[in-house]
């Protein structure tokens, strides 16, 4: 797997890089939800990579980058993929975020959008968490560095999945597979990174600033991140577009990802 070594840190990414006959194909860089990982989006990027170069980011302490001494926030993450964009050499990108994927891609659009070609924000936000929802993250996080992984799959897959999902042979099987992931990641680093996700300040009152072609999707069963507030972030970024994704939940690229990439395939060819 290629890395790049910024910001104190060696950043781990898949690169499909240019589609065979395609040498001025357009880059899309995919950035994941916490606890997962570039490979969240794989079904998507096997569906675009015929046409575009796919890159998708490990953040840190995720899939194959490591775990950082000390704490970081949705900042530093912002400035992990800038600099990663910067030397993929094929900005501007479109930019694909899910969750904390999207609280970085907003950020990106508004203090680099010179980096970026479009913006999609999957099932994310731009307000700051409520105090509640702090507090069982810090409950859920100290669960998690005790216990491991394993807990997840009582405390955060019923708020990442629709119930529908995880009661299918499908969903049990993805479940599986983001555990087995998760496993093989840092416990104290993966417990920064929830952190930072619930940390994040509201990001709402600069929305106005992103000039880019911007297209908001969320699950209609998102729990997470329920539509109303994804309606609501896409109604303060001027011109952008929102699709809700009928039964999903949070991770919308795991529980429909045909539908996900039938999204992304129109909007990127209009």
């Amino acid at each position: 797997m290629p890395t790049i070594d910024t910001n104190g840190i060696t950043l781990a990414f898949t690169d499909t890089g240019e589609p065979p006959g395609r040498p001025q194909a357009q880059t899309i860089v995919f950035g994941h939800g916490t606890l997962f990982g570039g490979w969240m989006f794989q079904q998507q990027i096997e569906g675009l990579r015929g046409r575009f170069r796919c890159v998708a980011i490990d953040w840190r302490a995720h899939g194959d980058t490591p775990a950082p001494r000390t704490g970081y926030d949705m900042d530093t993450l912002t400035d992990d993929a800038a600099a990663l964009i910067a030397m993929l050499g094929s900005s501007p990108v479109h930019w694909v975020g899910l969750s904390s994927g999207g609280f970085v891609g907003q950020r990106l659009a508004i203090r680099h959008g010179d980096l970026l070609r479009s913006l999609v924000l999957l099932d994310t936000c731009a307000i700051a968490a409520s105090t509640r929802v702090i507090r069982r993250n810090e409950l859920q996080t100290r669960f998690f560095r005790i216990l491991g992984p394993r807990i997840l799959r009582y405390t955060i897959a019923p708020l990442m999945f629709s119930p529908a999902y995880l009661s299918s042979m499908q969903g049990k099987a993805t479940v599986d597979e983001w555990l087995d992931q998760l496993d093989h990641c840092n416990r104290r680093g993966v417990a920064q990174a929830m952190r930072a996700a619930m940390t994040r300040p509201s990001i709402e009152h600069e929305l106005s600033h992103i000039t880019l072609p911007t297209l908001v999707v969320c699950g209609a069963n998102d729990v997470m991140t329920p539509p109303r507030l994804a309606r609501q972030m896409a109604n303060l970024i001027p011109g952008a577009q929102f699709e809700e994704i009928p039964g999903s939940g949070h991770c919308s690229v795991l529980e429909q990802p045909t539908d996900v990439t039938r999204i992304l395939e129109r909007f990127f060819w209009m």
